[in-house]
């Protein structure tokens, strides 16, 4: 009891013997989570130290609750430009409305929390397993984009009306172009050469390319003459660790934030829940996504009222934590710990970052979002999820992204329904060999003239029994036979109005034909039969264990031989 209401019992005791290896692992962290903290807070139109506050309460709490010992939580790319879409909604200019961007930030941090830390107590962990990948991959590179174009006005040094679409972005820039401030220009862009060049030439480099980048590119901007050229920082940014601060829940900002915490709670946990099973194909340790739910949801709602905006799993720091060696969520922890120290000391030396730095910076995040080689694969493989993935991509770009997300997610679901309603049914018949094969498949197969065996491969529900109906009226319609005999193999679950209409289809062929047997029904497909009282008003006797017992049986039942004959119990009917 007590390791499920702390599930940070179970891997405490080892830290005796792990703590060197996770505290390597949490210094590659804090190294790593510097630029990000910095950038992500930019793209959720906040102060660069909001980034570093989120950076070190959330992945703390998210640890201690968790249940993955590699994911490491904090600000994330997806979860910061969908506070930012959330927030300029409510007509908030991040630049001259800071106090009131933050302050409804932390209410929209604390819903999300709350909603995910519901969602984990309701045991609704299975409940990301129905957002399509396509889903993701198409709102993951949605914002990818949108992150870079609101990037440009930094790079260009011109000002872009708040809240602008992209082809709003791009007239205004193109109409606008020659008010670039080019010094400005220059340092965004070298920035981004020097962290291309880093990444992807400096191989033993290439974990920090980013942090290199910014300090390079900080370093580019003073020799060009700094602020006197126009090149703007991004302030002072305090040297203190992250204060108490209660969220106000007002019942007007909880009304106004809900739809937008439910988007950023679903998403999170997609994030989160996906990165720890992703390593934990490595690692073979097992995720619960229940627990996984309560641990991203109490690190928001704690991280609310310490000044942290919403945060969830991290592709990056996840993936460099579990290479650096972490053997247990301790590592985050030092993370946290160790970057509590470094803003204290060093937070000073933020104030020479410019703007146009985190510009070029935050375009190859943009970038890096979006995922080339999934979208090429899902191009290849699938045309309908080219579909899923189209949707929630336009949707991202053009909409809101609670549309897009939702629009992706109801495309995903028709596909799926559509695919799901229309089961493979097929005639079975008896070839030369003695084995039952479908019919279109040999056409020479023998077939009893006293009944139809009729295999339905796949789940009999209200989205799937109009093609079953239409079959089976047509069977009746359209065939002499006396007795239907259904192969009941493939057959994974059977609904309420799938079971009334199988059995009205029963009762009708008992009443005017000889009935309809079943044979190899799973017993889990046999639920809904069972307890709402089908199975006796039908009668147990048609279910069989296997085809042959139920074609003995069918025989049994006959009352004038079979005129073409394929069984051997066709030749014993008197």
């Amino acid at each position: 009891m007590l390791s499920k209401l702390f599930p940070f019992l179970l891997w405490l005791p080892k830290v005796k013997t792990t703590w060197k290896d996770d505290l390597i692992a949490g210094i590659t962290g804090t190294v790593i989570v510097i630029p990000q903290a910095v950038a992500f807070a930019i793209i959720a139109g906040l102060p660069p130290i909001y980034g570093f506050y989120t950076a070190m309460i959330t992945p703390i709490i998210a640890a201690l609750f968790g249940s993955s010992y590699h994911l490491i939580s904090g600000p994330t790319t997806a979860i910061s430009i969908v506070v930012y879409a959330t927030l300029v909604k409510l007509n908030l200019n991040p630049e001259s409305d800071v106090e009131m961007f933050v302050s409804m930030a932390l209410v929209l941090t604390f819903l999300t929390g709350l909603f995910q830390f519901l969602m984990g107590l309701m045991k609704m962990g299975k409940l990301v397993n129905f957002v399509s990948h396509s889903v993701i991959i198409g709102f993951t590179a949605g914002a990818g984009i949108l992150i870079a174009f609101k990037q440009l006005s930094h790079v260009f040094a011109i000002k872009v009306p708040q809240g602008s679409t992209i082809l709003e972005i791009i007239t205004h820039i193109a109409e606008n172009i020659s008010s670039t401030n080019w010094n400005v220009f220059i340092v965004a862009i070298g920035t981004l050469l020097v962290a291309l060049v880093i990444k992807h030439l400096i191989k033993p480099l290439s974990r920090y390319y980013m942090l290199i980048a910014m300090v390079l590119g900080s370093v580019l901007a003073l020799l060009m003459g700094g602020e006197q050229q126009g090149i703007e920082t991004v302030g002072n940014v305090p040297s203190n660790l992250p204060p108490f601060r209660i969220p106000e829940l007002t019942i007007e900002n909880v009304q106004k934030l809900s739809s937008g915490a439910m988007v950023l709670a679903l998403l999170g946990l997609i994030e989160a829940v996906a990165i720890g099973r992703a390593i934990a194909l490595k690692t073979h340790q097992k995720i619960d996504g229940n627990q996984e739910f309560i641990g991203q949801g109490l690190s928001n709602l704690i991280a609310s009222f310490f000044s942290s905006y919403a945060g969830s799993g991290s592709f990056t720091r996840s993936g460099v934590n579990h290479q650096a060696g972490a053997k247990t969520p301790m590592a985050a922890i030092f993370a946290s710990i160790l970057l509590m120290a470094v803003v204290l000391t060093l937070a000073g030396y933020a104030a020479y970052l410019p703007k146009a730095t985190m510009g070029g910076i935050i375009l190859l995040v943009g970038y890096n979002l979006i995922d080339f080689h999934h979208i090429k694969q899902v191009y290849k493989s699938s045309g309908k999820e080219v579909i899923v993935l189209t949707v929630t991509l336009v949707g991202t770009l053009f909409f809101d992204l609670e549309f897009a997300l939702l629009a992706g997610i109801i495309t995903s679901f028709f596909f799926y329904l559509e695919r799901t309603s229309k089961p493979n049914i097929a005639i079975l018949a008896l070839d030369e060999k003695g084995r039952l094969v479908n019919t279109i498949r040999d056409s020479e197969a023998k077939e009893c003239s006293s009944m139809k065996i009729v295999r339905i491969d796949g789940s009999l529900y209200f989205g799937s029994i109009e093609k079953i109906a239409d079959f089976f009226a047509n069977l009746y319609d359209e065939n002499k036979i006396d007795y239907v005999l259904i192969a009941a193999d493939g057959i994974n679950f059977i609904d309420l109005a799938a079971a009334e209409w199988l059995t009205y289809e029963m009762l009708k062929w008992k009443e005017h034909r000889g009935g309809i047997y079943i044979a190899g029904l799973k017993l889990v497909s046999q639920d809904v039969l069972e307890t709402g009282g089908f199975k006796k008003r039908v009668g147990e006797h048609i279910f069989f264990k296997d085809k042959r017992s139920a074609i003995i049986a069918i025989h049994n039942q006959l009352k004038q031989p079979c005129t073409k004959k394929a069984f051997k119990e066709c030749h014993e009917v008197l």
